[in-house]
């Protein structure tokens, strides 16, 4: 049986350890509600992932706003082997201050083994 069989994905890959509802013991120092860039990501991921039917496979940015937040997250759109021709999709999500998805578009689209020449 294939791993995208497996994890029910598509992806062929395996699903990340813990998922979006990880929790780390003893923390205790923040406020409860209170609104990290961790939390952010894991709803700009799940939100996306949701819309698409595809699993995303990293936020590459993520950018508190005055309204909310913004985020880039990186989502496998085309599985090829050999894996470094798999064509990935970049995706800018805006969410609001409760982490509602209210806009995404995709703002690039590239091979995995493709290097970045910007910067």
């Amino acid at each position: 049986m294939a791993a995208s069989e497996k994890d029910g994905t598509g992806s062929g890959r395996r699903p990340s350890r813990g998922g979006a509802t990880r929790r780390t013991s003893g923390g205790g120092a923040r406020k409860p509600g209170k609104r990290t860039a961790a939390w952010a990501m894991r709803s700009a991921a799940g939100q996306l992932a949701e819309l698409l039917g595809r699993v995303p496979e990293s936020v590459s940015a993520i950018k508190r706003t005055e309204d909310g937040w913004e985020a880039d997250v990186e989502v496998l759109e085309l599985e090829r082997v050999p894996e470094t021709t798999s064509v990935i999709g970049t995706y800018h999500v805006t969410l609001d201050d409760e982490g509602d998805l209210v806009a995404y578009e995709r703002t690039r689209r590239y091979t995995r083994g493709q290097i970045d020449r910007r910067g």
